[in-house]
């Protein structure tokens, strides 16, 4: 799990995972009174307090090329990573998080908000979720996209972030089915989707 710096009220049952705190994340660790394996990023935003309780396992990477979010990616290795505490603060933060999602497709994270989870879609996609769940797809470049079980079938349509989205589609109810014809696709879901989505990327 990657604990950002946003404040964090709700966190999800990560029972047996690894506790990585991403810069100022750490100073939530510490208020939540959690204990990360790791703190990394370029540490610039990290507080007294939490450098100091949790200086034996600091991780600093200096470069200023990446995000913290995208350090945490590319240096922390695991077939599934929830990100809590990366939504709901700044606007240019939050972008960057969405771009780092599609731009390190191989590193699969779900992005848990307040109210909703974002990750990147894989190629082939399968999902089962009850009638009616918001299914909302968001292209960050201009792509085709296959899906069944949706209200609203993708097939044949022409997605591009600056014309048609596909946000605002609902589940049939039972399997569904997404295949992006190239990276850079959204999945955006309702918070209750975490444990089947949990189980459908893991």
């Amino acid at each position: 799990m990657l604990i950002g710096p946003v404040p964090v009220d709700h966190l999800p049952p990560a029972q047996g995972a690894a506790i990585v705190a991403v810069d100022g994340g750490a100073d939530q660790c510490l208020r939540h009174g959690l204990q990360p394996d790791l703190v990394i990023g370029d540490l610039d935003s990290l507080g007294d307090a939490a450098r100091a309780a949790f200086q034996d396992r600091l991780v600093q990477v200096n470069e200023q090329i990446t995000t913290d979010f995208e350090k945490a990616l590319i240096h922390v290795g695991a077939p599934l990573r929830l990100a809590v505490g990366f939504w709901g603060g700044r606007a240019d933060h939050a972008l960057a998080v969405l771009g780092a999602l599609a731009g390190h497709p191989d590193r699969r994270t779900i992005v848990i908000g307040t109210d909703d989870i974002i990750f990147h879609c894989p190629p082939a996609f399968h999902m089962e979720l009850p009638a009616g769940t918001r299914v909302s797809l968001f292209p960050l470049v201009a792509m085709e996209c296959d899906s069944t079980g949706l209200e609203w079938a993708t097939h044949g349509l022409h997605l591009d972030p600056l014309a048609r989205t596909g946000v605002s589609n609902s589940a049939k109810g039972g399997p569904i089915f997404i295949a992006p014809a190239r990276t850079g696709l959204l999945v955006i879901l309702p918070r209750a989707s975490l444990p089947a989505a949990v189980a459908a990327l893991g």
